[in-house]
């Protein structure tokens, strides 16, 4: 497929091309639109092209979306009818869509570093656990936090992502485990979404771990956390469902309670499983068509064909990989073999990822787990877009909503490539840039 081919063609009428609200010239563009090429698994009867890339193209946009994307040649004897601050020159730098953090944590009380410092200095879990410490310790600070000690808290976290090119990010609960504070934390990441004008995504994460008073009864636990989810869910807090289905947390069938009550709801569901051992949790959220099952480290090949039949998404989380200094790699290879889509994230938390970077993510997942820097790069846009189910965003694509990222790169891969520098020039949300935060 020759690249001018895929938009040379998309010429549209002087009075349209007249007509958008802001233009960017003189870029290289990193589309992941499949009408440009995009096919990381050469699925497709014609040669796919890296990134879905544009050279030396613009892209017109129309309220909050990209109404045009063409040759650069294309749009050059139409801009004089434009004012000087409606045009961004990208002088050769690169486009991509915004950066999609698709699974974190990041709204909660408390810090952990002292635990950190304990297990490199021979602490186990269970001796830190012991001393109050672990999920629990977040629990407690969590509920104890004010709404407002909270907000800022998070907002650091969010705002460190955001730096980094990221417009669109999911915020999960479970460090409340009650009513109240799990409605204060999706409280919160409503609020930031709403003070920094980005997309952000509410996953409610009840069944995350059972709360000290209910020891040794997670069943009740449980019943609980299925009648809080039609509360919140009235109060809007709620945009999709998360568990933590693993032998250390809840069984399949406890998670399955909880997906049916998402379903009455007409809740998108998803999960955490398979990061310490197969117990099932991926063919479980296949069975339901989730958006995406989480970590995956033990995924047998049985249950990722389920995952390819049900358009789940497989999201690798490396941080978490490294933080416990893992050795058993997620199966990529057999997800590759079944097309199964990968997305990447920070999983951002307090425990066992505090990272809150998305470039070094992207770099870990192609160190660690050897992925591609086209795959993580997809991983953190267009795939991290449809584990969230946000199907007009993470491409450059016409009618998809404006959300980009600007580089000052070489080479897309250069993005997984280098770690420290950021090299980050702006980011437009909803067809505006923003200044500096």
């Amino acid at each position: 497929m020759n690249e001018s081919e895929n938009f040379s063609e998309q010429t549209l009428d002087k009075s349209t091309m007249t007509s958008f609200d802001q233009l960017i010239i003189n870029a290289n563009i990193a589309t992941f639109s499949a009408q440009y090429g995009f096919d990381i698994y050469e699925k497709g009867e014609t040669d796919s092209v890296p990134y879905g890339q544009l050279h030396d193209a613009a892209i017109g946009i129309k309220d909050g979306k990209i109404a045009w994307l063409g040759a650069q040649e294309l749009i050059s004897t139409h801009l004089h009818h434009y004012q000087e601050n409606q045009i961004t020159d990208a002088d050769g730098k690169w486009i991509t869509p915004g950066l999609i953090d698709c699974h974190t944590h990041i709204v909660y009380g408390g810090n952990r570093s002292n635990e950190f410092e304990a297990r490199l200095q021979g602490a186990s879990y269970q001796d830190i656990a012991a001393q109050g410490g672990g999920i629990v310790a977040t629990v407690s600070a969590t509920r104890e936090a004010s709404i407002e000690s909270l907000f800022a808290q998070s907002e650091k976290r969010l705002v460190a992502l955001i730096k980094e090119g990221v417009t669109s990010i999911e915020i999960k609960s479970g460090y409340g485990l009650d009513l109240d504070t799990e409605r204060k934390m999706l409280t919160v990441a409503r609020q930031l979404g709403e003070k920094y004008d980005i997309h952000v995504s509410t996953t409610y994460l009840g069944a995350h771990a059972l709360p000290l008073e209910y020891k040794d009864r997670a069943d009740d636990y449980i019943e609980q956390v299925c009648e809080w989810l039609p509360i919140l869910h009235a109060e809007g807090l709620v945009d999709a469902v998360d568990g933590f289905c693993e032998n250390i947390a809840f069984s399949s069938d406890q998670i399955r309670r909880v997906f049916e009550v998402a379903r009455s709801l007409e809740l998108p569901v998803k999960l955490h499983s398979e990061q310490l051992s197969d117990i099932g949790g991926s063919a479980l959220v296949a069975e339901y068509k989730g958006l995406s099952s989480d970590h995956l480290e033990h995924l047998s090949e049985t249950d990722i064909a389920k995952m390819a039949a049900s358009n789940t998404v497989a999201v690798i989380l490396p941080g978490a990989f490294y933080t416990l200094r893992d050795t058993k790699l997620p199966p990529i290879e057999a997800l590759r073999k079944h097309y199964v889509p990968m997305a990447i994230s920070t999983d951002c938390n307090p425990g066992t990822s505090p990272l809150t970077s998305l470039l070094l993510t992207m770099n870990m997942g192609c160190t660690l787990f050897y992925l591609t820097p086209e795959e993580v790069l997809a991983g953190s846009t267009i795939y991290a877009a449809q584990a969230l189910g946000l199907s007009n965003k993470g491409k450059v694509e016409v009618g998809c909503d404006a959300d980009l990222a600007l580089w000052d790169i070489a080479r897309p891969a250069d993005l997984a490539y280098q770690m420290g520098l950021n090299p980050t020039q702006g980011i437009m949300v909803k067809g505006q840039w923003r200044e500096t935060i």
